[in-house]
């Protein structure tokens, strides 16, 4: 038993090949599986009488609203699910809107083609965006870093295309590879092209839930130039949406709110299984709205001042980057399975200080982890109330910001050993 933990306190069971065993294995029975799910569909229905990309039903369906010159329609729970029995049947279920009004102008372009047809280019578009980010992500060096002294591991691509939150996002038709790929190129780009930045930190805008650290960070250190590109971003899409839709597309989506305050957050109308936060975390185990939202908000509270030291700090930044996401990620009372693309680009950071400074004891370990998360958060909540998503992303930012506030005379981990493997 010993000999167990401490294989797992050094890590040393991530070895390179078994690493890219587990990542062949993972993508092998996901393209196999969603493979079998289409083979089995009828016309756009799966074997469960759902459509195929479940949640991308609702940004179809809201497209052809806006096509039609019902731009505010969407954000009517009753026409929204109306407009999706037209299209998928009677017995189609409700998948409701929440994005701000901007996003319509996406849903549009995508219904202007059938159904099929956009959701595979949505997700043939975005995962490439996804696959640059990671790819800039750990290609990045440290200031004085010699050019061409730190290669890219080639299975990079395959540790990127396996992770189990990618078959989560494509069977939902989500978003979370554009997700990934604006906040990872957003942050992989921050100093080096702060307009870029501030731009795509923007573009970040339409999943609103995620934007309560990010400004955070971004004063308190000064970047300035990233804020104010990012703040005109978001004022550019609001004016672009509302000369498209006028402003009372506006006064709907102010309206919506209250539904998926009420229903989809507070009543738990998505499953509490489903969502990977802490507010869910306490609804499913029986605690009321009040103390939700104040164990939710202690939560916040606490990932801002973490924040606030780690990025004031001269703490490196692959730390600083990697442990932002994953506090954005916790931030939000309303984040589901799909939403952890969002921690592929805090993994490729966190796993990139580790080779560049070596690993602290259990760090590898939690790594690996986090990165097998996604493929059982849900049914480990769902069947045995267990939010492990939660508790594997709170875990892995102890581990790490806990060693770098430890040893204040080094940047990170100076007295720990070093590993020659590069799996993680």
């Amino acid at each position: 038993m010993r000999g167990f933990l401490e294989t797992l306190r050094s890590g040393d069971w991530l070895t390179r090949e078994r690493t890219r065993l587990i990542a062949f294995a993972v993508l092998f029975a996901s393209v196999i599986g969603f493979a079998a799910l289409v083979v089995k569909s009828d016309g756009y229905l799966d074997w469960r009488g759902q459509p195929i990309g479940t949640d991308f039903a609702n940004v179809y369906a809201a497209g052809t609203y806006v096509l039609e010159g019902r731009p505010a329609a969407p954000f009517e729970p009753a026409l929204h699910h109306a407009r999706q029995k037209e299209i998928f049947g009677a017995d189609a279920p409700f998948y409701g809107w929440h994005y701000p009004p901007f996003f319509l102008l996406i849903a549009a372009a995508l219904a202007l083609m059938p159904y099929g047809l956009a959701l595979a280019l949505w997700q043939a578009i975005t995962f490439p965006l996804y696959l640059v980010a990671i790819r800039a992500i750990l290609s990045s060096r440290e200031p004085g870093t010699p050019a061409g002294a730190q290669p890219v591991d080639p299975l990079w691509l395959l540790f990127a295309a396996a992770f189990p939150a990618v078959l989560v996002n494509v069977g939902h038709g989500q978003n979370g590879f554009l997700t990934a790929a604006l906040i990872g190129g957003g942050l992989v780009l921050l100093d080096r092209r702060p307009v870029l930045a501030g731009i795509l930190l923007g573009l970040l805008s339409y999943k609103p839930q995620f934007g309560l650290l990010i400004p955070l960070v971004l004063i308190v250190t000064g970047r300035w130039r990233v804020f104010g590109f990012a703040a005109l971003t978001v004022a550019a899409l609001a004016i672009v949406s509302t000369v498209a839709f006028g402003p009372q597309v506006w006064s709907a989506f102010l309206a919506s709110t209250e539904f998926s305050r009420v229903v989809v957050l507070e009543a738990g109308g998505t499953g509490w299984h489903k969502i990977q936060t802490v507010f869910s975390w306490v609804r499913m185990w029986g605690g009321s709205v009040g103390l939700a939202y104040a164990l939710h908000g202690a939560m916040v509270v606490a990932l801002g001042a973490m924040l606030i030291w780690l990025w004031r700090s001269d703490r490196p930044y692959p730390l600083k980057a990697g442990a932002l996401i994953i506090a954005a990620a916790l931030s939000t009372p309303y984040a589901l399975d799909y939403d952890m693309m969002a921690l592929a680009p805090a993994i490729a950071f966190l796993a990139l200080g580790g080779l560049q400074n070596g690993f602290a004891p259990w760090q590898k370990t939690a790594l690996g982890v986090l990165w097998m998360t996604p493929i059982a958060a849900r049914s480990l909540a769902q069947f045995a109330f267990l939010p492990f998503g939660v508790w594997a992303m709170i875990a892995v930012l102890i581990l790490f910001v806990h060693r770098a506030a430890a040893d204040p005379s080094r940047p990170m981990l100076a007295r720990e050993s070093r590993t020659n493997s590069p799996a993680i």
